[in-house]
């Protein structure tokens, strides 16, 4: 297998991304809305907010999954970044997620002070969960009627890592 690149993502991505959340499953793992347009995912990435960091994971320079990292502005909760992230159908069970998972703990252990990292997953999402696990993620909560997702409201666990002493 190819080894998998992380970089930071670039405005000619928006293509990529914009196929990749396409993809129903992907919806459906994601907070994400079928038909999003090519420009809607230009200007998002072209108008990053203060302290998000969109990473891609490639593959023979091809995109097969990104990562958006948000440190939080309020300078009560600076210290801590939540994340979400979307792989390609077509490249599951290959190392994504925990390549670019292993990323982003890396960024806010190592270079951005981050104490706390958190994140939402919905409840069936068993694959995700198991490996939020394995870099440490708790369960702390669960959300009910959290999104809606093929017409029916479902629920999401709120999880977190906290960065070891």
């Amino acid at each position: 297998m190819s080894q998998i690149e992380i970089r930071h993502v670039t405005i000619d991505d928006a293509l990529a991304l914009q196929q990749l959340y396409s993809q129903p499953d992907t919806q459906a793992s994601t907070l994400q809305l079928p038909h999003t347009s090519l420009k809607n995912w230009q200007d998002r990435l072209t108008n990053l907010r203060l302290g998000a960091y969109l990473l891609v994971a490639c593959i023979d320079g091809k995109v097969v999954g990104q990562i958006g990292l948000e440190v939080e502005q309020s300078p009560r909760r600076r210290h801590v970044a939540h994340f979400g992230l979307g792989v390609d159908v077509n490249h599951r069970g290959k190392g994504i997620a925990q390549a670019m998972i292993a990323t982003v703990v890396d960024m806010c252990d190592n270079w951005l002070a981050i104490e706390r990292i958190e994140l939402t997953v919905f409840t069936d999402n068993a694959a995700a969960i198991a490996v939020y696990r394995k870099f440490g993620f708790e369960i702390e909560g669960t959300a009910r009627r959290f999104a809606l997702r093929h017409g029916e409201q479902v629920d999401a666990h709120f999880m977190a890592r906290l960065r070891p002493d």
